[in-house]
């Protein structure tokens, strides 16, 4: 009898069914959690720093202020007429927070595998939590691009209504990267090496330090396949409140809604064997 009573109030734990990618219910059940993930992670970044937040400002600012004087000043690259430090400042801000995010994400199980092992919770917070933990340099930093708006006087208009779409597809790049690197590093550490190397290139796969219009016509398709690509186009078209180059941003669009449904799902394979192998 004692037995049966002890199976009757035994919880068991098994690895998720079906084709759900993410179990939102789940998620929400453990929102403290990722709350707090998060934040520790915000207090540990800035803890003991004389700039604290100032550095999410910081960070892009300079890299705005070399991009303007190598490729704007000494460089001089073409920017379709547009101001260089205005041209760098709108897609460097996304850039940065996209970079950090990815690196962050990527390394978010093993930097967590004490937790792991000791009690159950949805594996998919750890690499969510440092993509939400940049968001928040990200929106301190657009401070940075209201400013160089008004130095410019460039008006908000109606195509500002479409940020969000492009907010969203911002964030959910470095998510689906994080998914798939985080579960990948599991087994292979070499990704924490490579993803070094990999932010430094992928910086100069988008029209970030140089326009989309510069790429020859006959590699457009492909070039637009880069979901930077859209992400940095469609911020510059809601922002200065130019036609937004649908050709530019649908393909990287769809790349991106693919990458973060096959991410979710390889993640999911292999959140079984989180434990053991790390």
């Amino acid at each position: 009898m004692d037995l049966q009573q002890a199976k009757a109030n035994t919880t068991v734990i098994e690895p998720p069914k079906g084709w759900q990618l993410v179990n939102f219910n789940e998620l929400w059940e453990y929102r403290d959690l990722l709350y707090f993930l998060v934040w520790r992670d915000i207090r540990v970044q800035y803890a003991q720093t004389v700039l604290g937040f100032g550095w999410a400002i910081l960070e892009p600012l300079i890299q705005i202020v070399l991009f303007t004087i190598i490729f704007g000043s000494v460089a001089k690259i073409e920017t379709d007429g547009i101001p260089y430090f205005l041209f760098s400042t709108i897609a460097i801000v996304p850039w940065t927070y996209m970079s950090a995010a990815m690196t962050n994400s990527s390394q978010s199980l093993v930097s967590g595998q004490n937790m792991l092992g000791k009690v159950y919770f949805p594996r998919l917070i750890f690499p969510i939590a440092p993509v939400l933990t940049k968001f928040v340099d990200f929106l301190i930093a657009l401070a940075i691009v209201a400013v160089v708006m008004v130095i410019y006087g460039v008006k908000p208009t109606e195509q500002l209504l479409l940020l969000p779409l492009f907010i969203v597809l911002m964030v959910a790049v470095p998510t689906a990267v994080g998914f798939w690197l985080a579960a990948l590093s599991v087994q292979y550490r070499d990704v924490k090496f490579a993803m070094q190397f990999i932010i430094r290139m992928m910086i100069y796969t988008a029209p970030i330090v140089y326009s989309a219009s510069a790429i020859p016509a006959g590699w457009r398709f492909i070039y637009s396949l880069n979901p930077i690509v859209s992400v940095v186009e469609g911020f510059r078209a809601c922002l200065l409140g130019t036609p937004v180059p649908w050709l530019f941003v649908m393909p990287g669009m769809v790349v991106g809604i693919v990458l973060f449904a096959t991410g979710a799902l390889y993640f999911r394979r292999m959140e079984r064997l989180v434990v053991d192998v790390i």
